[in-house]
């Protein structure tokens, strides 16, 4: 079988020579016929031979470029529009034929035929390499041979990508660098960062590795207690990758000491209530469990106050429950605490308190309305007597046929000057 595949190869071979050796000799008799023309290039052409000329004037193979991800398959097209029986042929960038016609000429399992015509040779490699890449030639088999020329271009796939540099746990107060890597990319890829959904950006760095390349990215970090619990993502961003990215993901964990507040159930607590004391701590480690006191020491009666938890209940106060009540909470990293001052109220202080406040608050009431209906009536009071200025002339100058006239009976009517008053405001 080997040698039978070794013999039809080296008939190609012989055949393909021989083609070249006939094609070269054509361009010999077409340059004899340019020095010296024959009778036939003189003599018009017949209506078939122009056909025949114009048929293999449209001889031409046509082919296109074509990119493919690393591991796919490429499809390899050749066609020709006018063909006369003459055979097609794929040869890879190492001028080694695949295919002559229908004839399989290189062995290599990946390479099938797909469809072989006068008019059109496709053929298919699968599990595409990036050792695949390069210019591909159709040749067509006239007088002198034609070749046309397809590039194919295989995409790099790049890996996961892995994120280095993660300390678990961290501390808070740290710095640190995460390192996100991947691998095998053709073009060079593109990293992103994000923290939760939120996009940062990282340091990028690119190196070649023979066809492919390898991509870094950094991203530097001053570790503090809101970073506990936030996810780190690095994603690849690639041309290969049409469906779903790459990505690595990675939870921070940080260490840190705690913080304490304590919240009461009640705002104004008073004798007889039951009454929760909450003692919200926040630390990593969380600080369990956590210490009540009271005024510097322990809890006086267990009975009533019940320690659960983190938090401290009084089933029924009273006033000897006044003082000042400690939380204190701690790990590793530190301890903190925090304090609350008890009051207990007498209920019916608080009433009668109530009462004299809501007697005030009526006065106060009363007063103002008052005050406002005053400046009311007095407003209109002034408005209604405006007061009235007459001149000299004006005394005068009902029954005056002039200025002067008006002057002199003014002068004499100062006796009913009462009724002419002036008022200002």
């Amino acid at each position: 079988m080997i040698h039978k595949s070794h013999l039809i190869f080296t008939l190609y071979t012989v055949y393909g020579i021989l083609l070249k050796v006939m094609a070269s000799k054509g361009k010999v008799r077409a340059q004899r016929d340019e020095i010296y023309p024959s009778v036939q290039s003189v003599i018009p052409l017949g209506e078939g031979e122009r056909i025949k000329r114009k048929s293999v004037s449209g001889q031409y193979p046509l082919v296109q470029n074509l990119t493919v991800t690393e591991g796919g398959t490429a499809n390899m097209t050749c066609r020709v529009e006018y063909n006369d029986n003459t055979s097609l042929q794929w040869s890879n960038p190492a001028q080694q034929t695949l295919f002559f016609g229908d004839k399989k000429a290189l062995r290599d399992n990946r390479i099938e035929l797909v469809r072989a015509s006068w008019s059109e040779l496709i053929i298919s490699i699968h599990d595409v390499t990036l050792s695949d890449e390069g210019m591909y030639t159709c040749s067509l088999f006239t007088m002198p041979v034609r070749t046309a020329k397809a590039y194919l271009t295989v995409l790099g796939v790049p890996e996961k990508p892995q994120i280095d540099g993660l300390t678990k746990p961290a501390i808070e107060g740290d710095h640190i660098t995460l390192t996100c890597m991947t691998q095998g990319s053709k073009p060079a890829a593109d990293l992103r960062w994000f923290r939760n959904e939120k996009e940062i950006k990282g340091a990028k760095e690119v190196n070649a590795s023979g066809k492919t390349f390898t991509v870094r990215s950094s991203l530097q970090l001053h570790v503090g207690r809101n970073d506990d619990g936030v996810a780190y993502t690095c994603k690849v961003d690639h041309e290969a990758l049409t469906q779903t990215p790459q990505q690595a993901t990675e939870v921070l964990e940080v260490h840190y000491a705690p913080h304490v507040e304590v919240t009461p159930s009640l705002t104004v607590p008073q004798e007889g209530q039951y009454l929760k004391l909450e003692c919200v701590s926040k630390g990593n480690p969380s600080p369990d469990p956590v210490m009540w006191t009271k005024d510097g020491g322990d809890l006086p009666d267990l009975d009533r106050m019940i320690v659960e938890g983190r938090e401290l209940t009084f089933t029924s106060l009273n006033k000897t429950d006044n003082g000042t009540y400690r939380c204190e909470a701690s790990n590793h990293l530190g301890t903190s605490s925090a304090e609350y001052v008890l009051y207990v109220y007498d209920p019916n202080a608080i009433g009668q308190h109530g009462t004299d406040h809501a007697l005030i608050g009526g006065v106060v009431a009363v007063v103002v309305f008052v005050t406002l209906c005053l400046i009311i009536v007095l407003g209109r009071y002034l408005a209604r007597h405006k007061g009235t200025y007459l001149t000299n002339e004006a005394k005068g100058a009902d029954d005056a046929p002039d200025a002067d006239t008006a002057i002199i009976n003014a002068e004499g009517n100062h006796a009913h000057a009462e009724e002419k008053k002036e008022y200002f405001i």
